[in-house]
């Protein structure tokens, strides 16, 4: 089985989403938790961008041991030079260099010829790898750049030095079918480099990050980068938790895994939760709140009988507590008898009927029942049953009275 390295840009790629930022402390938190969660490598940041960041970044390669961490850098030596001062005190240390190779932004974005930037990936590719013990270098766009260019950069940064080449698809443009192709291609083309790591980033402004960079691994690609919750620029990154989980889940579809402990995937997103006071939406895939919540009464009965009818991975597995049966309109009787077994309360098949009709007439107004509901309901069931055979008993002694 291969081994699908975890490149976690929450701290760079994600911060820069807005209302995700995070100071030097919040940073150095969330990355204790990273290296718990498994990640293989921790990008920091991109130290050029402020002091402040080249400071949080130094101070994440300072404490972090039991991962890479890596450091952002445009091909340009001043940006070079500063993720390496970032760098210094790292036990692992990765330099991550970057420079664009569609045309687009060539031409718009740089003001730069193709042989000037291919100049520029060998010229700062081999500085860095002089300067550290492991370069990565990204092609900037690579989903919307000439594939023959593409492979032309990709095979210099390598003769350069650079043990991972990633071919972002920095824009969400791409499909999984091209996705993988590109990388098909490339490996083809860098054949006389067999030690080199592929790497994919996909972004996701069609929602179709965790399914690129699925394809990628499926076309060769051994490195994933992504975010906790899929934070990132515009609509996101893909997201580690759904690519772990499809990787464990789909394991025999993929014949690959990752390190991340999936046990500790929940308090991460809600660790990232707390620290920037942005919840993810609650349809969201394996952390959000509705994961592993079932109303429907069909899907109840069947989570009932065996929790694999209705869920492909135990929410155990991810550090969720547990799982919901929510009551609602849709509910049926069996989850409504368990939810009060819960509570305490063993029913009587016309104590759960009367209940029943309590909750569905309730639940066509309030959306959903609450427990202090359910008691409440309970409660009503059984003093109006107490109070019947006395009512009878009050009612039966004139009729007694009046025969004698």
């Amino acid at each position: 089985m291969n081994t699908i390295h975890i490149f976690d840009t929450t701290l760079r790629d994600g911060e820069q989403s807005p209302g995700f930022s995070m100071h030097r402390e919040e940073k150095l938190r969330l990355a204790r938790q990273l290296e718990q969660l498994g990640v293989d490598v921790i990008e920091a940041g991109f130290p050029i961008a402020s002091p402040g960041d080249l400071e949080a970044v130094r101070a994440v390669a300072g404490e972090i041991r039991g991962c890479r961490v890596a450091a952002l850098a445009r091909a340009r030596q001043e940006d070079v030079d500063a993720a390496l001062r970032a760098l210094e005190p790292a036990a692992k240390p990765r330099l991550h260099i970057f420079l664009a190779t569609s045309d687009l932004h060539l031409k718009h974005k740089l003001r730069m010829e193709r042989r000037e930037a291919l100049e520029q990936v060998s010229s700062m590719v081999r500085f860095g790898c002089a300067h550290t013990d492991e370069v990565e270098f990204s092609a900037e766009d690579a989903s919307r750049s000439d594939i023959e260019y593409l492979c032309e950069v990709a095979e210099a940064a390598a003769a350069a030095g650079a043990r991972i080449i990633n071919l972002p698809d920095t824009v969400g443009y791409t499909t999984p079918d091209e996705y993988g192709e590109m990388f098909r291609t490339v490996r083809t083309r860098l054949v006389a480099y067999p030690e080199i790591i592929y790497s994919a980033h996909c972004h996701n402004d069609l929602g179709l990050a965790v399914a690129n960079s699925l394809a990628a691994v499926a076309a060769g690609a051994r490195q994933v980068e992504c975010t906790i919750n899929g934070i990132g620029e515009r609509a996101g990154n893909a997201s580690l938790e759904e690519i772990a989980v499809a990787l464990h889940v789909r394991q025999s579809r993929f014949c690959a895994g990752t390190n991340i402990r999936l046990e500790k995937i929940y308090s991460t997103s809600r660790l990232l939760t707390a620290i920037t006071g942005i919840a993810v939406p609650p349809n969201k895939a394996v952390v959000g709140a509705n994961a592993f919540a079932h109303e429907a009464g069909i899907h109840q009965d069947g989570i009932l009988k065996n929790p694999l009818t209705y869920e492909i991975i135990l929410p155990e597995k991810v550090g969720v507590p547990c799982r919901r049966l929510v009551l609602g309109k849709h509910s049926g009787r069996n989850a409504l008898r368990a939810r009060l077994s819960e509570l305490g309360y063993e029913t009587t098949q016309a104590e759960l009927a009367d209940c029943y009709s309590m909750a569905t007439a309730l639940a066509d107004s309030a959306k959903q029942v609450t427990d202090r509901d359910l008691l409440s309901f309970i409660h009503k069931v059984r003093r109006g049953r107490q109070a019947t055979p006395a009512q009878n008993n009050r009612t039966s002694r004139p009729r007694a009275a009046a025969a004698s």
